[in-house]
């Protein structure tokens, strides 16, 4: 059974920086896409950043130039890196998969393209 797990969620202060990792686990896909998403209190999950097996990379408006996303192959994991951060970026943020290539997007993945998530973990910036 597949699973995702992310980890390096925490409290930082506004211009700080953070790296998410999410390791999947237990697929059997040889290519990949992998999305980041968030989630803040009160509002939709939105996503953030995409990577696929073939290296392809897009993001949210919102966090291009301070966020970058990376697949270590060899460990079956993306890291998000997440820096500069703003009190604004605070949210539950999950990992998601599917298996395929991204399709091209250039922006934010969207969620109706994922069929297996992770549980999440919480990112907290303070002003």
């Amino acid at each position: 059974q597949g699973q995702l797990v992310e980890s390096g969620g925490g409290s930082v202060q506004a211009g700080g920086s953070l790296r998410l990792s999410c390791e999947v686990s237990g697929y059997t896909y040889s290519k990949y896409c992998v999305g980041w998403f968030r989630q803040a209190p009160g509002k939709e999950r939105e996503g953030v950043a995409r990577i696929d097996t073939a290296g392809s990379t897009s993001y949210a408006n919102s966090v291009k130039g301070r966020f970058t996303v990376s697949l270590d192959s060899a460990k079956n994991t993306v890291h998000l890196q997440m820096n500069n951060l703003k009190p604004e970026d605070t949210a539950i943020y999950y990992c998601a998969a599917e298996g395929d290539l991204c399709m091209g997007w250039i922006e934010a993945p969207p969620l109706s393209f994922f069929g297996h998530w992770g549980r999440g973990t919480q990112v907290a910036v303070a002003s």
